[in-house]
């Protein structure tokens, strides 16, 4: 079986599953935020239960919305905020202890390997990184796990990713999913799971492999995945909540599809408007003036974002015409890059630091684009009005792309401004 078979196996007290089978899974985390948990809630109050099926085991992140931008959002937030109070749930996250909710789960140990996670957001699929199967699902979905600790699936065919080769300078994870999507599209992987394997994958970061995971669903993935390894032992060791189990694929796991993919010679890649499949080399894309330039989200708000993104700005300053919004995932990661100096670059060249919230990522607050704005952001998708105003444009990128674009004024590469 593949790791996901495996895992998919495992939490279904069955020895083993095919690809197609419909299977009741139990579930070791169920997640809403402040846009999807309102349903959620409403539904479960339907259901007639008088408690969660395990207040450890329901988290409420609200990070969309907040702080709260306007009154109906502030009525959401309300909504999670006195349903974990009546169920007593252990992992809500209020403004101020709060962060973006992929970043904040693998950081709090509260999702490990081998652990099966549901989640009411598409980008749910971002613990794969560390070796668990994890999948958005649909709020109605999310209330019944909430109460019974199950969901049913349809265990997923999946397609193999191979990366060999050397990982040349500014190359990152965020490149390497683009790369992936660029060659199967954006329906590619429709409901089956991505497994990222070979030298690269092996050496590559915990952060470079959950932003490799977060964005299999913009290849219609079920889920991504990254067996775990010392890598990921070093990661949750010390962090983590509950024993985890680390699984991988048998070498004789049946897969649908297998790419390889040689990065040796790679450029940095840029999705142009408006799917995250039109991919370029970001040689490609010196051409194409911007307003503004976003670093963070759940795709790339983690220190390792940061860091790379300082690297770039230390000692430079932002373009006059750009707008650069920087947003740390979480809290602690707030934290570790204000000591690491980090803030003292990013405001001595000119860039503005936000709260942990996903606000301009889905063209929610704190970032809005304007007709015929155009935004490089390190975000996940580049849908048309994704960022803003339908008449606008966002352009996808690693963190050393969006710092150096954001310095030149146009979208460009690091060995531009280094």
């Amino acid at each position: 079986m593949t790791i996901t078979e495996k895992i998919l196996a495992a939490h279904a007290g069955k020895d083993r599953v095919e690809p197609g089978e419909l299977i009741n899974v139990r579930v070791d985390l169920v997640l809403a935020n402040d846009i999807t948990a309102p349903v959620a809630i409403r539904e479960f109050e339907k259901i007639g239960v008088n408690r969660v099926y395990d207040p450890e085991r329901v988290t409420l992140v609200p990070d969309h919305f907040v702080p709260n931008k306007d009154i109906k959002s502030a009525e959401q937030a309300k909504m999670l905020r006195e349903f974990s109070r009546r169920h007593s749930l252990t992992n809500y996250f209020e403004v101020g202890r709060m962060g973006i909710e992929h970043c904040l789960l693998p950081e709090q140990g509260l999702v490990g390997p081998g652990d099966l996670v549901i989640g009411a957001d598409s980008h749910t699929c971002t613990y794969g990184g560390i070796g668990a199967f994890s999948t958005g699902m649909g709020s109605t979905d999310i209330a019944a796990a909430m109460a019974t600790g199950e969901t049913w699936l349809k265990v997923p065919e999946s397609i193999k990713f191979i990366y060999k080769g050397e990982l040349p300078r500014w190359v990152s994870g965020k490149d390497l999913i683009l790369l992936a999507i660029g060659k199967i599209g954006v329906d590619g992987a429709l409901y089956r799971a991505m497994e990222f394997t070979g030298p690269v994958i092996e050496n590559l970061s915990v952060d470079g492999r959950l932003t490799m995971a977060n964005m299999a669903v913009e290849a219609g993935a079920k889920n991504g995945i990254v067996a775990p390894d010392e890598i990921t032992r070093r990661y949750v060791e010390g962090r983590a909540k509950r024993p985890y189990v680390f699984y991988s694929s048998d070498p004789d796991a049946r897969y649908v599809e297998v790419y390889e993919f040689d990065v040796t010679n790679m450029e940095p890649l840029v999705a142009f408007p408006h799917l995250p499949e039109n991919v370029r080399p970001v040689s490609e894309a010196a051409e194409v003036k911007i307003d503004q330039s976003v670093i963070g989200s759940c795709t790339n708000g983690r220190i390792e974002d940061l860091r790379e993104a300082a690297t770039i700005l230390r000692g430079k300053k932002v373009h006059r015409d750009v707008r650069l919004i920087i947003f740390p995932g979480t809290q602690e990661i707030y934290r570790q890059a204000m000591h690491e100096g980090l803030f003292d670059v990013f405001l001595d060249a000119g860039a503005a630091i936000s709260t942990p919230t996903c606000g301009p990522c889905l063209g929610g607050h704190s970032g809005i684009l304007a007709e015929g704005e155009r935004c490089v952001a390190t975000t996940n998708r580049n849908f048309v009005g994704r960022m803003g105003h339908t008449g606008s444009e966002v352009y996808l990128s690693n963190p050393a792309v969006a710092a150096a674009s954001a310095i030149l004024g146009r979208i460009g590469s690091p060995g531009e401004v280094e």
